[in-house]
């Protein structure tokens, strides 16, 4: 009888998600040409799920973003900047 209850232990344990983990990231935006652009890195940036805040500067052609990992990834976060005109890479 314990063999059973320790396979349905283990079972559990592996059915268990992993923690979600937020993370930030610098995305380098060399795109980005006049003061208003980070306004529209920003926006299709804070329409990924998972976003949690985005800061995006055109004197540093950058966006910093904070996401929690288990809803979104770089790669969403670099395609959502290229579906706004604006390619993206990781720092």
């Amino acid at each position: 009888m314990k063999k059973p209850l320790a396979v349905a232990v283990a079972l559990a344990a592996l059915a268990v998600p992993a923690w979600a983990e937020t993370k930030t990231v610098t995305l380098s935006v060399p795109g980005m040409d006049c003061a208003a652009c980070p306004i529209t890195i920003k926006k299709a940036l804070g329409k990924v799920p998972g976003v949690s805040k985005v800061e995006a500067s055109f004197e540093k052609k950058q966006a910093v973003v904070t996401f929690d990992d288990s809803k979104a990834n770089v790669a969403l976060l670099t395609r959502a900047t290229a579906e706004a005109g604006f390619p993206s890479t990781a720092k």
